[in-house]
């Protein structure tokens, strides 16, 4: 799972082809699968990779529009890419997997979660809303995008979800590499998609185990909203890093690697 190798390409049921990297073998324990944020790829998970233990089977795709995956021009509401995963899944002819969502890859999660619940074994939601209905501040400077994006204002977004200056500046170069990936029309299309979308858990109830990950100052999600995410979904446990942003994957790899181990091995199937 290097960054920048093109990874197994994967036909799925659901019509699109995107690119998977897995570590290990599924051995009776739950699988790991990984979904990335807006605007990233299953790169992201580059700084994690390292820290999680050796023996869970990883599994990390790009979701459609992102990576090395198709840019339909349609599909990218939050039930068509839950139906994506779903098709993953089956591609993979995995047992019910524990899904890792880092912020919106969380809000696909969910609707995984809702849509296929024998499909999932546990759910990891780090820096997840429980809505992005709405219209955040940078809503205008993304419609009104045009190819080439420039290089310059992806790294200024980038800026404001995180300070940029607390990952490793290749992360930082990887994450506007992997935006820059992105159309305009890729962009509009994904903020459309994702803003308009109901609720996973307005269309129906979690059911599985579920761990949310937030950071203590997050600006973006906003504390609010976790607590509405936890409240709606039944026996969720929180766990809050204090001193950490929107980016909880990138600022604290090694500490969301331990507690998603520590998760994943509750929610083990008994031998």
């Amino acid at each position: 799972m290097q960054p920048g190798h093109r990874g197994r390409r994967l036909r799925l049921a659901t019509g699109i082809t995107t690119a998977v990297d897995q570590r290990g073998a599924p051995d009776g324990a739950p699988s790991l699968v990984l979904l990335h944020s807006w605007a990233a790829s299953r790169r992201s998970f580059a700084a994690l990779l390292p820290h999680l233990p050796g023996h869970l089977h990883v599994v990390a795709a790009d979701l459609r529009g992102h990576g090395d995956a198709d840019r339909p021009p349609a599909g990218y509401d939050v039930v068509t890419l839950a139906a994506d995963v779903v098709a993953l899944l089956d591609a993979l002819d995995l047992p019910p997997a524990v899904l890792v969502g880092a912020s919106s890859g969380g809000y696909v999660a969910q609707q995984v979660a809702v849509d296929a619940p024998d499909r999932v074994a546990g759910l990891v939601l780090a820096g997840a809303p429980r809505d992005l209905r709405g219209r955040p501040p940078f809503a205008d400077e993304v419609e009104a995008l045009r190819d080439p994006v420039d290089p310059a204002w992806v790294r200024r977004f980038q800026g404001g979800l995180t300070d940029l200056d607390l990952l490793p500046g290749w992360y930082v170069d990887l994450m506007v590499e992997d935006a820059l990936r992105l159309p305009a029309a890729v962009w509009r299309a994904t903020f459309a998609g994702l803003t308009t979308s109901r609720p996973p858990t307005e269309a129906g109830t979690v059911t599985a185990p579920t761990l949310v990950v937030s950071g203590g100052r997050d600006e973006l999600v906003g504390r609010g909203e976790t607590v509405a995410l936890v409240a709606a979904v039944p026996g969720a446990e929180w766990i809050e890093y204090p001193g950490t942003g929107h980016l909880v994957l990138e600022e604290q790899p090694a500490r969301l690697a331990a507690d998603i181990a520590t998760f994943a091995a509750r929610c083990a199937p008994q031998r």
